[in-house]
């Protein structure tokens, strides 16, 4: 390894977790070139908020040394990994991005850091998010902004934007990521990445509150592959049944979309104003659906109750996990995270009936739609990565924005029908930063969106580096 070259960190997830199960490369070799990686381009970005590297070289002799003793290595075995400041690791000073918990070190992994250690992942510290992961732009008080090693004046989105700036960056190939309101979505978009929010209860919350449905534990990766291999090693039964995999027909699986129906809706049928150029970009993506062969129509489900739903679960879904740290410590939460935890506590119950009969009636016109069609396709972000001194756009196309979850739009709309969706990469705007394609599936349609972004990679490969990755390999 040398100072200007870190083959290691080019690899896919998949080749890396092969050479290290099959012994052509040792754990500690592989957690050397991830640890100069970060120390090379994170000034750039500000990816990773909490680095462990005397507990992760421990956690690497002590992988090299089980692979010396010939027993059978788990799937990533030796894999380097940052995880989602959100998510716990045991013994690591895990934040939330909150200044509440700056010190905080919990005794215990979360769910998908726990099945992540399982598979043999060498654990190296956090990635960065926004304060208590709400929001999709990445800055708290603690560690600052994260910002798109495309441009790194940019945002990288949120709150999965720590992750997938490592990602983008080359620190590592993938990582554990979480999607409420596009959390996964949005930084896989900004940042020319594939990220999965799967199904409801594919991937178990925890233990603070495991039924809720409206958020989910996903993977962001470079490739659909990698995104594959991350879902094998989280996905586990849970308190929440996940909905029955739907088959994935064999013509499909091998890249041939043919009887395929897709609906897309550059607007998701709501007008949603989105900036000049990127539908473009994103409908050229949706004519390479059709040159594999499936059929592609103008249309979508009706997502007029979409908005109420999301905002109203959101809402209840912050104050029950924060009501009592907003009682004891408002003043020390930023005032966007306060007004959204203070808007769930003032809640009625006539306000969660009204949402809940707007869920059943959004859930009759999903199910139509996918009685229909087989997927969804629509633009994942409806902006480009913006100025990253801004807390959020105001405006989209010149038109006011009203509120903050305006801009976010996209993915809030899908989020509220509860079903499974992806951003894979559509290309480049104009000018060269990533715009992202929304994969939208039926529930339990997990491994068809997948089986369909792995075609698109396969026959118009995404090979595009951001230019913080080119120059520091």
């Amino acid at each position: 390894m040398t100072s200007t070259a870190n083959p290691i960190t080019d690899l896919s997830l998949a080749d890396l977790a092969g050479l290290l199960r099959r012994r052509e490369l040792s754990a500690r070799e592989a957690l050397d070139a991830h640890l100069d990686r970060i120390a090379r381009v994170d000034p750039a970005i500000n990816a990773i908020c909490v680095l462990e590297p005397d507990a992760a070289r421990r956690a690497a002799v002590a992988a090299d040394e089980r692979a010396a003793s010939g027993a059978e290595l788990p799937p990533l075995h030796g894999v380097p990994m940052t995880h989602k400041d959100t998510h716990d690791v045991a013994g690591m000073r895990s934040t939330a991005g909150c200044p509440v918990f700056a010190d905080r070190v919990p005794d215990r992994d979360s769910p998908v850091v726990a099945r992540l250690r399982a598979a043999g992942v060498v654990s190296t510290g956090k990635s960065n998010v926004p304060e208590l992961g709400a929001g999709s732009h990445t800055f708290n008080p603690l560690f600052g902004t994260t910002t798109n090693p495309w441009d790194p004046t940019r945002s990288a989105g949120g709150s999965s934007g720590g992750v997938a700036a490592a990602v983008a960056a080359g620190i590592q190939a993938a990582g554990d990521a979480s999607d409420m309101g596009g959390s996964i979505r949005t930084p896989a978009s900004f940042c020319g990445l594939v990220g999965l929010r799967p199904s409801a209860g594919v991937v178990p919350l925890g233990a603070a509150d495991p039924w809720a449905w409206i958020s989910r534990k996903g993977a962001i990766a470079r490739t659909v592959d990698d995104v594959r291999l991350m879902m094998s090693v989280l996905a586990a039964p849970g308190p929440l049944a996940a909905a029955p995999a739907r088959p994935v027909p064999a013509g499909v699986a091998a890249g041939d979309l043919r009887g395929l129906r897709i609906g897309w809706s550059p607007d998701l049928g709501v007008g949603l104003p989105v900036e000049p150029g990127l539908v473009e970009v994103v409908a050229r993506r949706v004519r390479a659906l059709e040159r594999l062969g499936a059929v592609v129509e103008p249309a979508g489900p009706d997502l007029g109750d979409a908005d109420e739903v999301f905002a109203t679960t959101r809402a209840h879904d912050f104050a029950t996990s924060y009501a009592e740290l907003h009682a004891e410590h408002g003043d020390r939460l930023k005032p966007a995270l306060r007004a959204n935890i203070a808007r769930g506590r003032q809640l009625t119950a006539d306000d969660l009936r009204s949402a809940h009969r707007a869920r059943v009636r959004l859930l009759a016109a999903t199910t139509a739609f996918f009685g229909r069609y087989d997927l969804l396709v629509a633009p994942a972000v409806q902006v480009r990565p913006f100025d990253a001194a801004l807390e959020h756009p105001v405006e989209i196309d010149g038109r006011p924005l009203s509120g903050y979850l305006d801009w976010m739009r996209a993915a809030t709309l899908v989020s509220a029908t509860g079903l499974p969706a992806m951003s894979v990469p559509a290309g480049l705007d104009e000018g060269g930063l990533p715009v992202g394609l929304q994969l939208v599936g039926p529930d339990g349609g997990d491994d068809l969106l997948l089986a369909v972004a792995a075609a698109l990679e396969t026959a118009e490969p995404w090979t595009a580096r951001p230019p913080l990755w080119t120059a520091h390999r």
